[in-house]
Order: C-alpha cells, then sequence, then structure tokens
C-alpha cells in the first residue's frame, strides 16, 4: 500500500532537475543579512509559479526581506515550516563551477565577498521543492502549511525583527514549527534529538578607556592595548574557575579594536565577546562575572571608568519532545532507521526557535548531513573528519549535490505529513 507521504514524493525524481539548478542559482547568487532582496524575489517568483498566484496567501516583508506562503487545504493541523535565507562574508574556496563571485558592501561601507558557507541555499530549494511536491498531491494531505523563508538568521535578529513586526498576528498559529539545517555529517543522514541541542548566545560588548600617549612614553598614558590583552585572559577563568564544572558555557573574545599607529598609545580599546549555555542564570552568572571583571580591570590600572553592555541574545534551541518523537519517527521511516542519528548537542546557536516560541507553539529542529557517505565513514572509523571535512562557515564548505538535497526534501516532507498526512 502507497503511504500519502510516498504519494507525495513519488514527483521528485520529476522535480530534481529544477531543484539543482534553482540550488546552484542561490548558492552562485548569496546576500548578507537583510540584504536578502533577489533571493526573496526568487522565492516570490517560484511560488507564484507553482500556483498561479490563486491558491494560496503570500506575505512579504515582515520584519525585513522575508516571505510568507499560507497554503490551506482543508481541514487539520497547521504546520509551520521555515527555511534561512542570508549568506555570510566569507570569500569562497570551494572551486565548484557555481561558486560565488558575488561582493556586497556591508552597512558600515565596507566592500565584502559572500558565500553561502552554511548552506542556507539548501535550506531555501529544499523548503520551496517541498513546497512543489506537497502542492502537486494535496488529495494526500489536510490542514494549513505556513512556509517562512527567514532573513537574517547569521545576523540574529531575523527571527526576532519578523516576530517585532507583528508575525504572529498576520500569519496562522502552527500547531508545531519545523525546521532543519544542513550539518557536517553523512549525505542521506539526519540528526535528531529531543530537548537542548543548541546553546543560548548572549553578546558582549567592552570599551575600555585609557589615556593616549606617545609609545615611546608609555609611562604618561594608560594603555587600554595591554589592559585589553591582560582582560582577555582573566576572561579565561569566568568557565574554568568560577561556574560549576556540571555547567556547560563557553566565554570567547572574537574582536579587538584598538589604536591608528605602530607608536601611538591609543585612548580607547574594544572587545566584543559571546557567552554560550544551556541555562540562563549560567549565562547570567558569566555576564555578571565578565561585567565585575572588566572594572575590576580599569582600577587595577586606574583608568577612567570602562562600558559593558550586552546585545543580539539568542534562547536555548530546545526541541519539544513529543513533536520530536513524532518527527524521528517519520525519518525513521522515510529514510531508514540507520541514517537517523542523535544530534549531539552543540554550542553554536540559533533564532529559529524564536518564532515557535512567539506563539509558544512546540518544535522540532534537526540537521541532515553534507558530504560523501562512503568518505565520511572512512573519516569517522579514523576519527579523522573534523580535519577531512570543512565545518559550516569555512571558504571551503560544500555540500555534495545528491543526495544531500533529497535528503533535505524527504525529511521536510516526512516531518510535515507527520501532521498533516491523510491516513
Amino acid at each position: 500500500m502507497t503511504t500519502p507521504t510516498a504519494r507525495v514524493l513519488a514527483h521528485l525524481d520529476d522535480i530534481r532537475p529544477w531543484l539543482e539548478g534553482l540550488y546552484r542559482h542561490l548558492h552562485a547568487h548569496p546576500e548578507l543579512s537583510m540584504a536578502e532582496h533577489a533571493t526573496a524575489q526568487r522565492v516570490v517568483d517560484e511560488v507564484r509559479s507553482l500556483t498561479g498566484g490563486e491558491e494560496l496567501e503570500v506575505l512579504t516583508g515582515i520584519g525585513g526581506p522575508s516571505v510568507c506562503a499560507v497554503v490551506r487545504n482543508g481541514e487539520g493541523p497547521t504546520v509551520l515550516l521555515r527555511a534561512d535565507t542570508d549568506g555570510l562574508p566569507v570569500e569562497e574556496a570551494t572551486g565548484l563551477d557555481y561558486a560565488s563571485q558575488v561582493r556586497a558592501t556591508t552597512t558600515t561601507g565596507e566592500s565584502v565577498p559572500v558565500m553561502h558557507a552554511c548552506g542556507h541555499d539548501t535550506h531555501v530549494a529544499t523548503l520551496l521543492a517541498t513546497l512543489r511536491l506537497l502542492l502537486l498531491e494535496r488529495a494526500a494531505w489536510s490542514g494549513t502549511l505556513v512556509l517562512v523563508f527567514q532573513p537574517a538568521e547569521e545576523q540574529f535578529n531575523g527571527a526576532e525583527s519578523m516576530v517585532a513586526d507583528g508575525l504572529t498576528e498576520r500569519l496562522p498559529r502552527p500547531d508545531v514549527a519545523l525546521g532543519q539545517h544542513v550539518l557536517t555529517g553523512a549525505a542521506g543522514s539526519v540528526m535528531v534529538s529531543p530537548g537542548p541541542i543548541m546553546a543560548s548566545c548572549d553578546d558582549f560588548r567592552i570599551v575600555l578607556h585609557g589615556m593616549g600617549a606617545h609609545g615611546s612614553s608609555p609611562h604618561r598614558g594608560i594603555d587600554p592595548v595591554v589592559m585589553a590583552a591582560s582582560l582577555v585572559m582573566r576572561l579565561q577563568t569566568v568557565v574554568s574557575r568560577q561556574v560549576s564544572p556540571q555547567a556547560t558555557a563557553v566565554v570567547t573574545v572574537g574582536r579587538i579594536q584598538a589604536g591608528t599607529k605602530t607608536n601611538i598609545i591609543p585612548d580607547h580599546a574594544v572587545l566584543e565577546g559571546t557567552v554560550r549555555t544551556y541555562d540562563d542564570e549560567v549565562a547570567a552568572r558569566c555576564l555578571q562575572i565578565i561585567e565585575r571583571t572588566v572594572r575590576a580591570e580599569a582600577e587595577a590600572w586606574g583608568a577612567p571608568e570602562p562600558q559593558f553592555e550586552t546585545f543580539d541574545h539568542l534562547p536555548v534551541t530546545d526541541n519539544t519532545p513529543e513533536a520530536t518523537a513524532r518527527v524521528r519517527a517519520a525519518l525513521a521511516v522515510e529514510l531508514g532507521e540507520d541514517q537517523v542519528r542523535d544530534f549531539e548537542p552543540e554550542m553554536g546557536s540559533e533564532d529559529f526557535s524564536e518564532l515557535p516560541n512567539a506563539w509558544g507553539a512546540p518544535y522540532c529542529y534537526w540537521g541532515f548531513g553534507a558530504f560523501d557517505a562512503e568518505l565520511w565513514a572512512r573519516s569517522e572509523a579514523a576519527g579523522t573528519e573534523g580535519q577531512d571535512f570543512p565545518s559550516n562557515h569555512s571558504p571551503r564548505f560544500a555540500p555534495v549535490l545528491q543526495p544531500t538535497l533529497d535528503t533535505g526534501v524527504r525529511a521536510m516532507v516526512a516531518a510535515a505529513m507527520a501532521w498533516v498526512g491523510q491516513g
């Protein structure tokens, strides 16, 4: 007996050339966060070409260059499906014949290369393919689909901006939200687990004020560069000596900016960093310790009062157990139990959960593998995956075309059909 999911996916062979061509186009034309205008227009054009513009509602511009599509197909659950759309300021080094040659100007006026180094092009392509397949077999499912093509995940404010711009009033409330991300792993496999799988994020900015002087006369000033170097080393003890060993936390200073010339001691230094945890109390404690340490460092140098602020908060991605169990079962049926692996919790952060959290809806977020399965198995056996394969955000990140794209489509279709499938 043919299942409803199988009926929907029976058309995958037919649309594969379109899917692969769409992916290549998206990969070659990435856009920076909150500048995904051409990507959004391509999504709108694809959606309207599938429906003639009459069978579903298309909303654009919620909180930025976003696209939302609402498909109502009878009685049944409402399921939100999400893809993020932005690229990164990375110069591509994959050697692909469809590699990005794009450069763009940032909001600060800097010209930078742009690449889909995190695989968001696969997310857009596979979600559009999911919509196309579901529209071809409307008799196989019943309910409402809400597709969200969200900007600025890499900038941490895409989902937040959509929520602030009235997302929950303009879209139907979902009974469940589903999302996926291409990751380092064997193509054809998926990774899914209940509970916390990705950390919260709290970014911070520190301004240390010193007193400028000539580089040959450091005693006449207060050197914020040396102060910053000392502070960075002190912050390495926040987790190692001031947070319980049973807690999971990371404190990283990722940016230091100071000075204009070799022989000038500047009058200030700026440091920016991030705190990642799975526990709001641990995050709050880390930030409290960091601020205290910053003020103590400045006082030890006899420096003016420093500035400390936080920005870009992201919540823990905490998969709802019941929804995740249903998704995992559907993925196992579609892909095979041997292709469904546990999602090992990581300290990276994601803003997907801000969408279902705005409604208080359950959700499940999973990963799918990007690299040749045979080569991955060899590296996994040798324990050399980290050296053999580039990670997300690498200039060499290049998912194999297949079965990566097919797997992303099959996974999203199967997961959605676990709620709206007939029979």
